[in-house]
């Protein structure tokens, strides 16, 4: 297996992980799925300049502020902040796994691991 199809696995791991700790949470099954893309309303920095849309967009796409969220939400015994730690955390791995990271200002499709749609 090469190094890139590993990552990928490592990030499929993650997000079956964030999945199954909702269920733990016990959350209905399709609760983590409904909620799985808003972190995504987060790219409305944009609308602002690429500088905000980067920011806002890392913020919430960041893998350590979903463990940080829930770690605050497991000391407070918040459910529903456990579960938004998962879903941030799933999702950031989903867009992992899909090839798409955090964002760097200059461009949308300028990512950490690479250009979003131009071939490496």
């Amino acid at each position: 297996m090469d190094m890139k199809m590993l990552l990928k696995a490592e990030e499929a791991a993650e997000l079956v992980m964030a999945y199954v700790l909702s269920l733990l949470l016990g959350y209905i099954w399709w609760m983590f799925f409904a909620l799985l893309f808003l972190p995504d309303v987060f790219m409305a920095g944009y609308m602002v300049n690429k500088k905000a849309g980067a920011w806002l967009y890392n913020l919430a796409h960041h893998k350590g502020v979903a463990v940080i969220i829930g770690l605050t939400a497991l000391a407070l015994s918040s459910q529903a902040g456990m579960l938004s730690a998962c879903v941030l955390f799933g999702h950031s791995a989903l867009d992992r796994m899909l090839g798409w990271g955090l964002k760097y200002k200059d461009d949308f499709k300028h990512t950490h691991t690479g250009w979003i749609g131009k071939s490496s």
